[in-house]
């Protein structure tokens, strides 16, 4: 399949298709969340160097994999080194419980889209309004209306779907996202309880000045924790999506500098995501309302700062926001099933099409049983880390927590120790092409990246905070 395989036609498609994949609900839910949590501009310089320097090698190690063997995640491994192909079956777990939860969501912000369009704001600022709706049997509407959007760009394919996709779409987020970071700096409201004054700059101090002062040994070790947990939410990794893309990269691209300038972007954008959103939550609901995170930050909190802009202003604010929203959870959907359908594939030698609608198909299932969650099928469950949840939130833990660590720590160990890192190296500089971080490269690979997620499989089942006390 290797010398038919459907390619990306440019660099720059590469690149727009990598980082169309990156840029999606974490950045847009979470990034703002750990930001507020963890100090706020202190979160911000942990997670830049994380991302240039952890963040870059796992990157750069996928696609490379990716590129070497022409293969999807599930078959690649096997080819780098047989006796450690069982991360590539893990790898395509990852993405296959991710997705039919991260599909249910997709269906969530477009029926928040839907709501704001009709101009029923007013409703989805009412508490209920969400809790309402997601235990609702008309959730399922929303949930394969997505799911018919994302399948229609994959079954497409490679150029055609793609690639011409994220030419068209990452313009246009990036635009929006610009705008409303740019409108929550101009805010101002005046709350009626204490007569304070708050403003869009004051969220963004707070958004972005380090707070070093309450900084102590374990709150250091727990902010690189979770800036490097939302790396996985924020760069594909870990999940056969970079290994199956790289997989449709040229010989004659440069992944090296491809993979730096994802990882800027992705920074960028995640950036951006907290300077839209703080500022306005500090702005109109203070301190306190930063602490919310996840769902509720995205369907619960702001829909109220939406509401307090004003009907016509924050319809318009929202209507952006969610189309947004949409287009990130879309663009990256479609390389989370890119990442299964391209290893069926390439394992069963199957078309396209038939591989689109075999994983369609199982989609179909499991976000049917996602959906009906929250009523039919609702059941509390605690988990390992100290946290309970119902299906979506098991399903998160063992593909977030478990799952992605695992492969990102074997991907390490295995190319690092049982192949040698210059199967890479030479991936990365034939034709010619420099590789300046290289050192860099090899200490992270060998070293750090190893003991940082050994580290995250300690803290998802409570071990580390045991030494941490």
């Amino acid at each position: 399949m290797g010398k038919n395989r459907s390619s990306f036609s440019s660099q720059l498609g590469f690149i727009l298709a990598a980082a169309a994949s990156t840029v999606g609900l974490g950045n847009i839910w979470r990034f703002p969340y750990l930001a507020a949590k963890d100090g706020g501009g202190f979160f911000i310089l942990i997670y830049l160097i994380v991302a240039m320097t952890f963040g870059f090698t796992l990157l750069l190690t996928e696609i490379a994999i990716g590129r070497r063997t022409r293969q999807g995640p599930l078959t690649a491994y096997g080819k780098i080194h047989k006796k450690w192909k069982w991360i590539g079956t893990i790898a395509c777990l990852a993405p296959a419980i991710v997705l039919p939860y991260y599909y249910a969501i997709g269906g969530w912000v477009l029926k928040y889209l839907g709501t704001y369009v009709t101009f029923n704001g007013a409703a989805a600022a009412e508490s209920n309004y969400f809790n309402s709706f997601i235990s609702s049997y008309s959730a399922l509407i929303w949930f394969f209306i997505f799911l018919i959007s994302v399948t229609a760009i994959v079954i497409t394919g490679v150029e055609k779907g793609i690639e011409k996709g994220s030419k068209i779409l990452m313009p246009i987020l990036v635009v929006m996202i610009v705008l409303i970071a740019g409108f929550s700096l101009t805010l101002s409201h005046t709350d009626a309880a204490t007569n304070v004054t708050r403003t869009g700059l004051d969220g963004f101090k707070v958004y972005l000045i380090p707070d070093f002062a309450s900084q102590t040994t374990k709150s250091v070790l727990l902010t690189i924790m979770d800036a490097v947990g939302q790396l996985f939410f924020s760069i594909s990794v870990a999940m056969g999506v970079m290994v199956a893309y790289g997989s449709y990269a040229k010989s004659d691209f440069d992944i090296g500098a491809a993979a730096k300038k994802i990882g800027i972007f992705d920074a960028a954008i995640a950036l951006l995501a907290g300077m839209m959103i703080i500022p306005a939550v500090f702005t109109f609901m203070g301190p306190e309302g930063m602490a919310a995170g996840g769902p509720s930050l995205m369907f619960i909190t702001l829909p109220k700062v939406f509401a307090a802009m004003g009907s016509i202003v924050g319809t318009f604010v929202a209507i952006i926001f969610f189309a947004m929203t949409a287009i990130a959870a879309i663009t990256s959907a479609v390389s989370m099933m890119e990442a299964i359908v391209s290893s069926l594939m390439d394992a069963f030698h199957m078309s396209r099409c038939r591989s689109s609608l075999i994983v369609t198909a199982y989609l179909v299932i499991m976000g049917v049983i996602v959906c009906l969650g929250y009523n039919t099928f609702y059941f509390e469950a605690g988990l390992p880390n100290g946290s309970s949840g119902q299906i979506l939130d098991i399903m998160d833990f063992i593909s977030n927590y478990v799952a992605m660590p695992i492969v990102a720590l074997a991907t390490c160990l295995m190319i690092g120790w049982a192949t040698k890192p210059g199967i890479i190296i030479d991936e990365v500089t034939q034709n010619n092409f420099k590789f300046p971080r290289k050192k860099l490269y090899l200490v992270m690979l060998k070293y750090i990246c190893p003991i940082i997620l050994a580290l995250m499989l300690l803290q998802s089942f409570g071990i580390l905070d045991l030494f941490l006390k």
